[in-house]
């Protein structure tokens, strides 16, 4: 063993001996590197990630939550402000489970399993009201923490003093809300009808009107009331404005995204809306049959009188007949001649229509839409496909054909829908840049030049072993050289070829080469002699 050793280290010393300078400063680079590296790795790689196990807990609790960790073993951080601690981030679900089981945390506000624990005889009645007050408050509460959006919550009740005598008014108790909400979240207007019903039905005598909701930010929630659609407050009727261009603008985006591409696309509406609320009635009288303007015959009565032949009908008339009121004449002489009269009364009945109109209001009396286009090859305008810019053009004349109120509008001609309409192609020079996430992995460089350096390392080795069988292959034909030069004695065979001996060796060759010629030249030899 101990020549093993021996060995090894004449091996190394001998290897480190014949490297020249420039081989040794690389050798001891590498190394250093590796070490380094090495070390950076284990650093990282062992660094604890904490993440918050408790957060806005009083001090005195965050104390005695520190000591039992402390005392199980496990590694903890106070946060800055002292309400928060900081526990290794894959121990954090049990451990909220384990100090769950031993009552942490024990502070905070008193639900209603706080009688069973703290009721006794000796609770007077004004502690038993704040008591129950508080419980009613920590109970709501947690009640809206459930609601989407909603990451804590705060109420405060106050309760209306019962009066001494039956006779007294009863007066209406008061609720105020305090919200902390996601950032960014915004409550739909079922959503804040619903939070004002929550808290009405909890408490007795508690109106709606005595409600107050407001959030971190001092946004107040109002409940809006209203069962009309009409839009009359300037919210409203903006919100429907904004609704209303929003979606538009998310069809148009959508459709010329798709064709062209979302990052090559930016799209802009802008409208105007008709809130105007028109209740109206009508009192319409229409022939039954448009086409010939007639109604449906009620009743009819035709009188037909026919007279021929030599009768007291016809002649010249002599003069007025007093009996008849002058309403006719006396018959008078030669009275030779024809008579008719035809007469026809026909009632007809009309279609009577009555109606009641009540037109709904949002009705788009103008629409603009906007197009900017960026081109396949942002700085070169020429590489628009032909044809591309007119096509996104007939889409939104169609778009807003259909979208505005014909009414309002009228005819839309082509030059007035030109008017609606821009579409820009130019590059983009303000595109959004989403930059990453930072997170707390190891960056991919690491990686990449921990695994160089195993290579390099490996290569090394490699050269090492691939050198030393070299050398030891090179001392072995070295030696067997040796052996050789020393096993080397003279040639016995001292026999000097003469030109006979040559020339019988060249016929040998040709005739165990070339039978045949060699039969030829035999044949002209015997011919010759």
């Amino acid at each position: 063993m101990n020549e093993r050793l021996a060995k090894i280290r004449l091996d190394i010393r001998e290897f480190w001996s014949s490297r020249t300078k420039k081989q040794k400063n690389t050798y001891i680079a590498s190394a250093t590197a590796v070490i380094i590296i090495a070390a950076i790795l284990t650093i990282l790689l062992s660094r604890t990630e904490y993440a918050p196990l408790y957060t806005d807990v009083s001090r005195a609790e965050i104390g005695r939550i520190k000591e039992t960790l402390d005392s199980q073993g496990v590694q903890s951080k106070v946060a800055p402000g002292g309400t928060s601690i900081l526990v290794p981030k894959e121990r954090v679900d049990d451990l909220l489970v384990t100090l769950a089981a031993e009552g942490f945390p024990t502070s905070g506000t008193p639900g209603y399993a706080f009688f069973s624990e703290n009721a006794g005889f000796g609770t007077t009645d004004n502690e038993f009201n704040m008591i129950k007050l508080g419980a009613m408050q920590t109970e709501l509460a947690n009640l809206i923490k459930g609601i989407e959006g909603v990451k804590d919550a705060n109420v405060m009740i106050t309760m209306p003093q019962q009066g001494v005598f039956i006779s007294d008014s009863t007066q209406q108790a008061t609720a105020a809300v305090m919200l902390k909400t996601e950032p960014g979240h915004q409550f739909t207007e079922p959503q804040i009808n619903a939070l004002y019903n929550l808290v009405s039905k909890s408490l007795p005598n508690l109106s709606t009107d005595d409600i107050v909701i407001m959030n971190q930010y001092s946004e107040y929630f109002d409940l809006n009331e209203s069962n009309n659609s009409t839009g009359t407050s300037v919210t409203d009727q903006m919100a429907v404005k904004k609704t209303i261009e929003r979606d538009l603008q998310r069809q148009v985006q959508t459709m010329l995204g798709t064709m062209i591409g979302q990052d090559k696309v930016v799209v802009s509406v802008t409208t105007d809306i008709d809130f105007k609320l028109e209740t109206r009635e009508e009192n319409l009288v229409e022939p039954v049959d448009e086409e010939s303007m007639e109604g449906i015959a009620l009743s009819v009565q035709r009188i037909t009188e026919t007279f021929t032949g030599n009768g007291p009908v016809g002649g010249t008339p002599e003069g007025e007949d007093p009996t008849d009121n002058g309403t006719g004449f006396q018959e008078g002489t030669f009275s030779n001649g024809d008579y008719e009269r035809i007469e026809e009364t026909v009632n007809n009945e009309v279609n009577r229509i009555r109606k009641e109109i009540v037109e709904s209001p949002y009705k788009i009396r103008d629409l603009g839409i906007q197009v900017m286009i960026e081109p396949p090859v942002a700085d070169d305008i020429a590489s628009m496909p032909p044809g591309l810019q007119e096509d996104v053009e007939r889409i939104l004349e169609t778009i807003i054909r259909t979208s505005i109120d014909k009414g309002a509008a009228g005819e839309l001609t082509d030059a007035a829908l030109n008017d609606k309409i821009v579409v820009s192609v130019q590059p983009f020079n303000g595109k959004t840049v989403d930059f990453p996430e930072t997170t707390s992995t190891i960056p991919w460089w690491i990686y990449a030049i921990g695994g160089a350096l195993l290579l390099i390392i490996g290569v090394l080795i490699f050269l090492f072993f691939r050198k030393k069988r070299q050398e030891q292959a090179m001392e072995e034909s070295l030696i067997m050289d040796e052996q050789l030069a020393a096993m080397d004695v003279d040639d016995i065979n001292t026999e000097q070829e003469t030109e006979g001996t040559v020339r019988k060796k060249q016929l040998e060759k040709m005739a165990k080469e070339k039978p045949e010629e060699f039969a030829k030249l035999l044949r002209t030899w015997i011919a010759e002699e």
